[in-house]
């Protein structure tokens, strides 16, 4: 008999009361790529990260890339593993994992995903705060243009996506 594996949500903020798109949108030739980073609060192995769908308009392929981030110079570093999810109508108001097993988090160090699309245009749930009252304390919400431009990036304290980082204990 096998032992379970035990996975549990060690970073996640699950509120979301506004909406961040991630996609190509009709008539528009840049296509939209969104993310969020982390702190890792516990070391482990990862099994998935999760997002809050809440609308697919345009169905098709989202690419999540996780990387080490570096909080101080907000410098992306070299990609970790990736996923990829074919989105549609039926995760509409839906929690969607994208799973990258294999890759260890360690304690206190930073990550940061991106998702994009080139053929869906896809509402994901965020959550809205402050300036003085950020929606989530350990992590900015981002946005891109493309995938590798720094000049593009934007960065928001008082955005974050709704999204958990499932991990198994080390």
């Amino acid at each position: 008999m096998s032992t379970p594996i035990h996975t549990h949500a060690s970073v996640e903020q699950l509120q979301h009361n506004s909406t961040s798109w991630l996609g190509h949108r009709k008539g528009d030739h840049k296509d939209i790529i969104t993310g969020q980073t982390f702190i890792a609060p516990t070391e482990g192995d990862l099994n998935a990260i999760e997002v809050f769908s809440s609308v697919v308009t345009n169905p098709g392929e989202v690419v999540m890339t996780l990387y080490a981030f570096d909080p101080k110079t907000e410098n992306w570093g070299s990609a970790l593993g990736e996923s990829h999810v074919l989105f549609n109508r039926t995760l509409n108001d839906k929690w969607v994992a994208f799973k990258i097993p294999g890759l260890h988090l360690s304690k206190g160090m930073s990550y940061g995903f991106k998702l994009e699309s080139r053929d869906s245009y896809v509402g994901l749930g965020e959550t809205v705060g402050s300036a003085r009252f950020p929606a989530f304390a350990s992590g900015k919400e981002w946005k891109f243009s493309s995938a590798n431009s720094k000049s593009d990036a934007h960065s928001y304290s008082y955005f974050s996506l709704a999204f958990k980082v499932d991990l198994k204990a080390a």
